[in-house]
């Protein structure tokens, strides 16, 4: 199954642009429904979900390479953890240095990606999740990553957000748009369109 999804993703990678944005999580990641929510908020990036059912941090370096490293991403969002919460509770320092690792191997191939770190959802309020997500955010503190929190559902209104978009796009700053938007907008975007 694995290797049918790395097939398609390679083949889509000879259709996409470098520089874009790419998700790389797991299954859940999969169904986000990146075109409408582009269209919708007038992101100028290009988006690729490079996700992965079951994914675990112990396979990232090995897909990153397969499907991830061609694309030349300006910037990944790190969405992996949840198959791993066994690893975890076994061994904390293992499953740190596993992420450190697919850390530096990004930023070894593309050192001027920007690199986020997403928590786990924890909508139900999990303490092994909640550990696993303290994990996350030390470990992109001290590998110089931004941290993205979507641990619980947060008040958010997508109407603002799309208006403040449209009014800046009316006023004539697009090119800056163009640059480098905010990742915590990005991620609130694509991960927390349903919370």
């Amino acid at each position: 199954m694995r290797e049918k999804e790395i097939k398609k993703y390679t083949k889509l990678n000879e259709l996409a642009e470098p520089n874009g944005i790419v998700i790389f999580g797991g299954g859940e990641d999969k169904s986000i429904p990146i075109g409408e929510l582009r269209q919708a908020f007038a992101l100028e990036s290009n988006i690729y979900n490079r996700s992965f059912k079951n994914i675990s941090i112990n396979d990232a370096v090995k897909l990153y390479d397969e499907c991830i490293a061609s694309l030349a991403p300006e910037t990944i969002l790190i969405h992996i953890g949840d198959t791993d919460k066994h690893f975890f509770t076994e061994t904390p320092a293992a499953f740190d240095n596993k992420f450190r690792e697919l850390i530096a191997h990004i930023k070894s191939h593309n050192k001027n990606c920007r690199i986020a770190i997403m928590s786990l959802r924890n909508y139900n309020n999990n303490s092994q999740t909640e550990q696993i997500n303290k994990h996350l955010k030390y470990i992109a503190d001290s590998e110089m990553c931004e941290y993205c929190d979507i641990a619980n559902k947060k008040l958010w209104n997508p109407k603002s957000t799309k208006d403040a978009i449209s009014f800046i796009y009316s006023i004539g700053f697009v090119y800056p748009l163009k640059k480098r938007q905010s990742l915590h907008d990005i991620v609130k975007i694509l991960f927390c369109y349903e919370a």
